[in-house]
């Protein structure tokens, strides 16, 4: 929910600045937001992380005429929409202008630089952009925690689910539990510096919303009791810094193994990057995308080989990001009068 400090700056005119910065400076804003891992094995929607690299970009302008316009998208193939209110990043806009009683116009670029419908929080990382770059714009009227019930919505526009565990990371950087959807509650626990991710993004899309449906809604009491286990394991891992145990608890053994079916190759991929050198390996939220974590750049990198050559078996070709884990979340690239 919306900070007291939010609740307080209702309307434009009670809108702080940032010290140093007149409005008139900060008639628009460019800024990057990162691509997400989110479950990470064995954390179906609670757990995520945001990269480094890939991520989109997203320029916000201010604009004479009241509403929300998306007057540009690039690197999507013309397959997302621009109206705002079937937009990730326009629905997440609208969400936060309407809690903060704004009237004012808004004109919003997307240009894409990471597949869309790839796993990696596509819509997630568009929606905290937007939401990002607009509380910026606006003199910082919500802290950065507020912000993810807005890009929530955004999510719910693209994919019919308001989940968190792509947006949480996206805003707020390292790693993120979603402790609870109603009400939100989510616990960053940062992450280890020497954790490096690699991820390869194959030329395939799977559809979040096929990918959810095909779940089973029913789960034996022993398997959840494993996964449980495994989860409360590698937060710890993750906190103690603990890579051996951090490498037992990369197990997921109720929703990887449906998901799998949708990605030629991945069991014998997964074997591989583990046998390059990765602590674990996984699908990237509803997938085709697959990470693995590592601790140096020279394992991470061999990783990379390793995944490229086994999916290459399986006529499947992709794109490799190797990237440390990103602790600060979305970032400024460019301020400028429009």
């Amino acid at each position: 929910m919306p900070s007291e400090k939010a609740t307080n700056s209702a309307n434009l005119g009670e809108i702080p600045v940032e010290m140093g910065v007149t409005m008139s400076e900060k008639s628009s804003i460019r800024v990057f937001s990162p691509a997400t891992v989110a479950n990470v094995s064995c954390g179906f929607d609670v757990l995520g992380f945001a990269l480094e690299r890939p991520g989109d970009e997203i320029v916000l302008k201010r604009a004479e005429e009241p509403g929300i316009r998306i007057t540009r998208i690039t690197g999507d193939g013309g397959c997302l929409p621009k109206e705002p209110e079937q937009n990730a990043a326009g629905a997440a806009l609208q969400a936060m202008v309407r809690s903060m009683g704004y009237s004012g116009g808004l004109e919003l670029e997307i240009h894409k630089k990471m597949p869309v419908q790839s796993g990696l929080g596509s819509s997630a990382a568009s929606a905290a952009g937007a939401v990002f770059a607009a509380n910026r714009l606006l003199g910082c009227p919500f802290a950065s925690a507020d912000l993810v019930p807005f890009a929530m919505e955004g999510e719910r526009a693209a994919c019919g689910t308001a989940h968190a565990d792509n947006v949480a990371p996206a805003l707020l950087g390292g790693f993120v539990i979603v402790r609870s959807r109603f009400p939100l509650d989510v616990v960053p626990i940062g992450a280890p510096p020497s954790l490096i991710c690699t991820v390869f993004s194959p030329e395939i899309q799977i559809s979040t919303a096929h990918s959810r449906r095909i779940l089973r809604q029913r789960i034996d009491l022993q398997e959840a009791v494993e996964q449980w286990g495994n989860l409360a394991a590698l937060i710890a891992a993750l906190l103690r810094e603990d890579y051996d145990l951090l490498s037992r608890s990369l197990q997921d053994r109720i929703v990887e193994p449906i998901r799998a079916r949708l990605i030629p190759g991945f069991v014998q991929a997964k074997k591989a990057a583990v046998e390059a050198g990765a602590l674990g390996a996984g699908i990237s939220g509803s997938g085709p995308s697959v990470f693995a974590l590592s601790t140096t750049l020279q394992t991470a990198r061999a990783v990379g080989r390793a995944l490229v050559r086994s999916f290459e078996r399986y006529q499947v070709r992709g794109t490799v990001y190797v990237s440390k884990i990103n602790t600060r979340g979305p970032a400024i690239l460019g301020r400028g009068v429009s």
